[in-house]
């Protein structure tokens, strides 16, 4: 037993360094313990390797939101929330954006622990007759947040190119022998990091005094958000294919993000929620339908030889105890964060981030044998792609056609 407490404590440091490092993710520290799992497996049991896992992929869900919030650097689960982040953190509200942020990741892990007994007895019997549909399902999706996310007819066709220009240059990224994880790093530090920075310079802005004290309190608001959260996260496991991003516009519409203050808190909670759900869903599906749906979910799928009954449990018993720890590890990091974040020059330090994600694509291209050229194209591409949204006034969720307009693709062959 003490061994499997240290085993989950050492992870969930671990996917804290990760969450708050941008461009490290939490597949390549669970690759690297995959890769060596043959050696570790003689020392620990496949239970302790889990639990190091499960951990260090909660953890790091939650963590995540931290540079995302402060410093506009998002991946694929945070894109979304960078918007509502940034808003309260210019309204000196730092703090309260950590909290939503916090208690949404781990209100959605409750939800989805408390509605488990439900999903196990109605998920197997529906997967197989709806999953030649899924593109159908992936069509509806998009047309609603198109029809939802436009104010007028000027930016509904705005929305549908920006989000069939970005679909298409997804789908070449996905096509060409190139590492996923440089792939998708390129696209979104280019499309929703950079271009983010390089606006935000433009418009001179600088990070306000930060409120000492924050106004956070849970009202109807906030348990729509966590709701929504858990659920839509559960929807991402049960529906191939589709990826945090996507499961964040679900969210949005469940919580009613996007209108006003009141829902983009919601929204940010909820999009919090989504992260670190389908971070426990993947591996539920693991016992439902045999499908892992993450590439943690991938590895403990494989360590653990019989994943029955017992384990789920135990496997959601760690994810609940992980996320508690990193509730704490968050809510403090990220004070520490908004009360230095003012005594910072604002525009030397998205210079010096905007400089480092360039320099770390460069690094991982390189690393991944990825053609720099080819790379340094996309990279530009995605940029400005990534500022057209702001200039022209429509939502930013329009760009997530490049994770989408594949999905569709795929699962309309298979069908």
């Amino acid at each position: 037993m003490f061994d499997l407490i240290i085993a989950c404590l050492i992870g969930v440091l671990i996917g804290t360094i990760t969450g708050l490092i941008p461009g490290i993710h939490v597949n390549t520290v669970g690759a690297f313990v995959f890769a060596s799992s043959a050696f570790l497996l003689t020392i620990y049991s496949p239970e302790i390797l889990c639990v190091f896992l499960i951990s260090l992929a909660i953890a790091h869900a939650l963590l995540e939101f931290i540079p995302s919030i402060f410093l506009g650097v998002p991946e694929e689960g945070t894109v979304l929330s960078i918007l509502p982040g940034h808003q309260l953190l210019l309204q000196g509200r730092g703090k309260e954006a950590v909290r939503l942020a916090a208690i949404g990741g781990f209100g959605a892990i409750i939800v989805t622990a408390l509605l488990l007994p439900i999903f196990i007895m109605i998920l197997p019997k529906i997967y197989g007759p709806i999953k030649p549909y899924i593109w159908i399902l992936l069509v509806i999706i998009v047309i609603f947040m198109f029809i939802r996310l436009s104010n007028d007819k000027k930016s509904f066709l705005w929305s549908v190119t920006l989000f069939m220009l970005s679909g298409i240059m997804g789908y070449i990224m996905f096509s060409v022998p190139i590492s996923s994880n440089v792939s998708l790093l390129c696209i979104f530090t280019g499309l929703f990091g950079v271009s983010t920075l390089l606006y935000s310079l433009q418009q001179k802005s600088f990070v306000p005094t930060q409120n000492r004290f924050h106004n956070f309190k849970i009202n109807g608001g906030i348990l729509r958000g966590i709701f929504a959260g858990g659920i839509a996260g559960t929807i991402l496991g049960f529906l191939p294919g589709l990826g945090p991003a996507q499961g964040s516009l679900i969210a949005q519409e469940i919580s009613g993000g996007g209108d006003t203050e009141n829902n983009n808190e919601s929204f940010l909670v909820a999009v919090s929620g989504v992260n670190t759900s389908d971070a426990l869903f993947s591996l539920v599906m693991i016992f439902l339908i045999g499908n892992p749906r993450s590439g943690i979910a991938v590895y403990i799928n494989n360590i653990v030889e019989n994943f029955d009954f017992a384990h789920l449990i135990f496997f959601v018993f760690t994810a609940l105890t992980a996320v508690s720890i990193a509730l704490f590890l968050c809510l403090k990091l990220g004070d520490k964060v908004s009360e230095s974040i003012e005594r910072i020059n604002y525009e030397k330090l998205t210079r010096f981030v905007i400089v480092f994600m360039s320099v770390l694509v460069v690094v991982f291209s390189i690393l991944y044998n990825a053609n720099l050229l080819f790379m340094s194209i996309v990279y530009m591409t995605a940029i400005t792609l990534g500022l057209l949204p702001h200039y022209l006034g429509v939502n930013k969720s329009n760009l997530m056609g490049v994770l989408i307009v594949p999905a569709i693709v795929i699962y309309y062959n298979m069908f």
